[in-house]
């Protein structure tokens, strides 16, 4: 079981087709708190910090200039079993593979650009949103 604590983004294919408020309902449906949140941008650099894990991997380059084409919403979520509980709400990566009723499934343009970002262990749902939110901005 994991933590209470999630990190997600909105990514910039689903924020370009004004999908943020149904997706933020539907986070809010389910039951989460949002402790952290706000819009903003990655530069290419940042994107590159931020998935430096995956470098050298053959969709960095195309991750990395796909994350920082446009505005982004960051936040942090919590709910008792967050992580298990918001990647099954998320769906599958391949929105094609996802089941009918999650975001990626009703709301991601491609397998590439699957409308949202969802952290897989408490450990990443902690350091990915510590990337974007310092302490005083987490409640």
């Amino acid at each position: 079981m994991s933590g209470n604590i999630t990190f997600t983004m909105i990514k910039p294919s689903a924020v370009k087709s004004n999908f943020v408020g149904p997706i933020l309902k539907m986070i809010n449906e389910k039951g989460y708190w949002i402790k952290a949140m706000k819009m903003t941008s990655f530069t290419r650099a940042r994107a590159e910090a931020f998935y430096g894990i995956h470098a050298g991997k053959f969709f960095f380059d195309g991750l990395v200039e796909f994350m920082s084409s446009g505005p982004i919403v960051a936040a942090i979520l919590e709910k008792e079993n967050a992580i298990d509980d918001f990647r099954e709400l998320i769906g599958n990566t391949n929105p094609e593979k996802a089941a009918e009723g999650t975001i990626r499934k009703l709301f991601a343009a491609s397998f590439t650009e699957n409308a949202i970002h969802g952290a897989d262990s408490d450990e990443n749902a902690l350091r990915e949103g510590s990337f974007f939110f310092s302490e005083m901005e987490q409640y």
